[in-house]
């Protein structure tokens, strides 16, 4: 995943969002993205120590669409709600902004509780993750912490080719507070 801090944003949690799975799992199914999302919230929660709101991403918003692409997301959110820790926002699909526009979040999906609040982001599969991260770092400037990674047992992070130093320390210091939550 990647932590993504964008200036003068006031959606997300103060403009920061986690951005899941950009980079490992092609193309996850169902249980795959499920898993994903869950591993997405605990890393969000450990690293911000703020409550996330996740979205599972689609190119469809509560049934608009009708495609096996579609059916996958769905899917990852029944699994995904049926196995989140009591207490955990959760809900999917919504199209982009469904998941961060409040306006838009509440004229898409009325009575979400994730509608236009979402600060955890899962991506379907790595293309739209990858592209994702990338216009959203470009375009809006924003930080961009990463690739971390979770589900592995000890802390285990990358960095891509087009990083600079600041992106290093980034990453570094996440790595630090990860490999002090796992002594605990």
């Amino acid at each position: 995943f990647f932590i993504m801090v964008v200036p003068d944003c006031e959606m997300g949690a103060n403009g920061t969002f986690l951005f899941g799975d950009y980079g490992l799992e092609q193309n996850p199914d169902s249980e795959k993205l499920a898993a994903i999302a869950l591993s997405s919230a605990d890393s969000f929660r450990l690293l911000t120590e703020k409550e996330p709101v996740v979205a599972l991403l689609s190119h469809s918003t509560k049934g608009s669409a009708k495609h096996a692409d579609v059916d996958k997301v769905v899917e990852a959110t029944k699994i995904a709600k049926e196995n989140a820790p009591e207490g955990l926002l959760i809900d999917g699909e919504f199209q982009l902004d469904a998941a961060i526009v409040p306006s838009v979040g509440a004229s898409k999906a009325p009575g979400s509780p994730v509608a236009g609040k979402a600060n955890v982001l899962i991506f379907p599969d790595l293309d739209a993750g990858n592209i994702g991260y990338k216009l959203v770092q470009r375009l809006a400037k924003a930080e961009a912490y990463g690739p971390l990674t979770q589900g592995i047992a000890a802390p285990v992070n990358d960095l891509s080719r087009g990083c600079s130093a600041k992106d290093i320390e980034g990453v570094i210091a996440i790595t630090a507070v990860k490999a002090m939550a796992e002594d605990k």
